[in-house]
């Protein structure tokens, strides 16, 4: 399974707009985790399963989604709802709740991915508006059946971090 992730956009549509064009066909799902400031059926979020952060506006874009991607459940929320500035585990008991192998977040502006419980717990950082670094960022996931691969890339897809995990 391999997984574009992308957050806090806010606004600014030819980011995403040009990530969804470069991945389009080679992976299996586009991931926004919140802050689009665009409306549910704006042609540039349509290919993203995306969600509402605390900068949207239009409620058609749901808080959380949970769906199942190649086999697997992965739970997206921009987590502002689950206090993700001050800890992680609000969100924790979410995922063991819908029972999520990965789960996509953003709102901090602050990339990071761990495996806490088995689970993937992952912020692309900001497309737009990074914080605590300079790149903007994005992610992509590639997950097998023993391993995860993790990519952080910059707006022009240029490698900043990758983290491996054995599950």
């Amino acid at each position: 399974m391999k997984l574009l992730v992308v957050s806090d956009s806010h606004g600014s549509k030819s980011e995403i707009k040009e990530l969804a064009e470069k991945y389009d066909g080679e992976v299996n799902a586009m991931i926004h985790c919140g802050d689009s400031e665009l409306s549910a059926d704006d042609a540039a979020l349509t290919p993203y399963l995306a969600v509402r952060g605390n900068c949207d506006m239009d409620a058609r874009l749901p808080e959380d989604l949970i769906e199942r991607v190649d086999g697997e459940t992965i739970l997206v929320t921009h987590g502002h709802l689950y206090g993700i500035k001050m800890s992680l585990m609000k969100l924790r008991y979410k995922a063991e709740e819908s029972g999520a192998k990965f789960v996509f977040f953003g709102h901090s502006h602050t990339l990071g991915a761990e495996i806490a419980g088995g689970t993937l717990f992952l912020n692309p950082g900001s497309i737009l508006l990074p914080r605590g670094r300079q790149e903007r960022t994005y992610a992509l996931v590639d997950a097998s059946d023993h391993s995860i691969k993790v990519q952080f890339l910059t707006h022009e897809h240029e490698l900043v971090e990758e983290q491996e995990f054995s599950v």
